[in-house]
């Protein structure tokens, strides 16, 4: 992102998979047209399910450099990503995105595989339950239960981070607000990727960037937060949309997001709070970057040097606890 950060470099189990007519039209214009070709399929007849099928085909990787674990926690089911040479004392819990209606863990196992082998870290992907078969607060519960269970484990807090990305990103915001507001042990820090803090849509970027976002728009994002939330839900809530929590004694953040969102503001205004708020919390702005960028480490440079970046931070907060334990 700055002009004195290393070039990333692909590693060889993330070979760039443009074609060359992709490779012609621009590396993000190539990524729009695949994530476009998918939403452009979809039409009034197409079931949920075929939404959720055509997301995961999305990205699907052909190969995987790390090691798959399925394991149920606390009820909730989860898998183990862990990459060659991976700490296992140090954990980062990945909230997938989605709108809270697709996307799943086999959507974002391979970000997740990313992210372990640049922080050096496991990670415990959260199949949380989706709307609307199953809406607010039924996410915010699984993650409950998994943070409970994984502290079961005889795994202390503070060799725990999370993470996720958009309504994810959100999630883990909510959570880290529930235990904070619970009196619990709040994690070691915390990673978001286009988050989705405020589901009012209110932010300024739904108008500043909306010719400059090529996927969402507010009326999609409205139907989402409707669909997630019922007829009775608050969409102003602080465990719903985090933007309208007070922010007090939360663990350091980064936050990552693309120039081109309308999602934009979500971050960007949810960092400047949370700065007032005494968080030493990061906001990292990747100019002409799309939603989720990261999610295209083949395909983008900007993404692998993201994912470079999210892995700093998390060896910065979750190494040197398990250096203090020693052998």
């Amino acid at each position: 992102m700055s002009a004195d950060a290393p070039t990333a470099q692909p590693s060889p189990a993330l070979t760039p998979a443009l074609s060359q007519g992709e490779r012609e039209q621009g590396p993000v214009e190539a990524v729009i047209a695949r994530v476009k070709a998918v939403y452009g399929s979809w039409g009034r007849g197409t079931t949920l399910q075929k939404m959720r099928d055509d997301w995961d085909a999305l990205f699907a990787a052909p190969e995987l450099a790390a090691t798959v674990q399925s394991v149920d926690a606390g009820g909730v089911p989860c898998e183990w990503i862990t990459a060659p040479g991976a700490d296992a004392t140090t954990t980062v819990i990945y909230f997938h995105g989605g709108g809270f209606q697709v996307g799943s863990l086999a959507s974002h196992r391979e970000l997740m595989a990313c992210i372990s082998a640049e922080s050096g870290c496991r990670l415990l992907g959260v199949g949380y339950r989706l709307a609307p078969e199953h809406r607010y607060p039924a996410a915010l519960d699984d993650a409950r239960a998994v943070w409970e269970w994984l502290l079961s484990q005889r795994i202390a807090a503070d060799h725990i981070a999370l993470a996720g990305d958009s309504a994810g990103a959100g999630l883990a915001l909510s959570l880290l607000v529930f235990l904070r507001d619970a009196g619990q042990p709040l994690p070691a820090a915390a990673v978001l990727m286009s988050a989705w803090t405020d589901l009012t849509a209110s932010g300024k970027s739904y108008e500043t960037r909306a010719s400059a976002d090529p996927i969402h728009q507010r009326p999609m994002i409205v139907a989402m937060a409707r669909n997630y939330l019922g007829t009775a839900g608050d969409a102003k809530h602080p465990y719903v949309s985090p933007q309208f929590a007070s922010l007090e004694n939360l663990p350091p953040l980064l936050a990552q997001v693309g120039d081109r969102e309308t999602v934009l503001s979500d971050t960007t205004d949810f960092i400047d709070k949370a700065k007032a708020a005494g968080v030493d919390a990061r906001a990292e702005v990747w100019p002409d970057m799309i939603h989720v960028f990261q999610q295209f480490p083949r395909e983008l440079p900007q993404a692998r040097e993201a994912l470079q970046s999210i892995g700093a931070f998390l060896r910065q907060h979750l190494s040197s606890k398990s250096q203090e334990e020693g052998p």
